[in-house]
């Protein structure tokens, strides 16, 4: 049986997390690193293998899938998922699930605009660096939803579905660390988020640091520019 073919590219956050979850399972899986950078998902020759020529993607023999947590529940349902990560319970599994579904329009739109309002669109040429008062504003959005994540999802346990880590700590962990590359630091005003980022980076290592080798690269670079 031919393996799974994984497209995936290290500086988009929930590629990162898809990539230290199959790390962390011992999955085997195709290995198809995407150059984002380069432009390689804006290929004709992409576009076939996912027609909305972004990652992260699989391809199973001649089955296509984009979307990262329908690339997990897929991966999952035909058993090539980690149980601890994503469980099979279904109280467990709905926790995880609810998080994911929060995430999307609050922790991830709010971390990757800031991050894509402050870096990736004036280092592309896309859009010019944002006035002071436009930075503070996207980024009163985005604490916005991080005062959030602390006082619903971080009170009461040591990670975000429990007291165990499951794909939606990696999910939501990747999110914030890639708003260190606009020279962010979450610890100076949410400390129960930079606790559990260190708890998830303690769990899910060494995999955790080497998908963001990369990202903390370009937050050096940037914190002497």
């Amino acid at each position: 049986m031919s393996k799974v073919k994984y497209f995936y590219d290290l500086l988009s956050q929930p590629s990162r997390a898809l990539w230290i979850s199959l790390q962390l399972g011992k999955i085997p899986y195709e290995d198809c690193p995407v150059a984002l950078r380069k432009g390689e998902q804006r290929t004709e020759e992409f576009k076939k293998i996912n027609r909305f020529q972004k990652v992260p993607c699989i391809v199973d023999g001649d089955f296509h899938l984009s979307e990262s947590v329908a690339i997990l529940r897929y991966l999952s349902d035909k058993g090539l998922f980690s149980e601890k990560l994503y469980p099979k319970d279904l109280k467990n599994r709905s926790r995880v699930d609810e998080f994911l579904e929060w995430h999307h329009l609050s922790i991830r739109y709010g971390c990757a605009f800031y991050f894509a309002r402050l870096w990736l669109y004036p280092a592309r040429g896309l859009a010019e660096k944002p006035s002071a008062e436009e930075a503070a504003k996207y980024r009163n959005e985005m604490e916005n939803n991080l005062k959030l994540m602390e006082k619903i999802w971080l009170q009461d346990s040591k990670f975000v579905s429990g007291n165990s880590l499951t794909v939606a700590d990696l999910f939501g962990a990747c999110e914030i660390e890639q708003t260190k590359i606009c020279n962010y630091d979450v610890s100076k005003k949410f400390p129960k988020i930079s606790e559990w980022l260190a708890r998830v980076r303690e769990e899910s290592n060494p995999f955790y640091d080497e998908g963001h080798k990369y990202v903390n690269k370009l937050a050096a670079i940037n914190a002497k520019a």
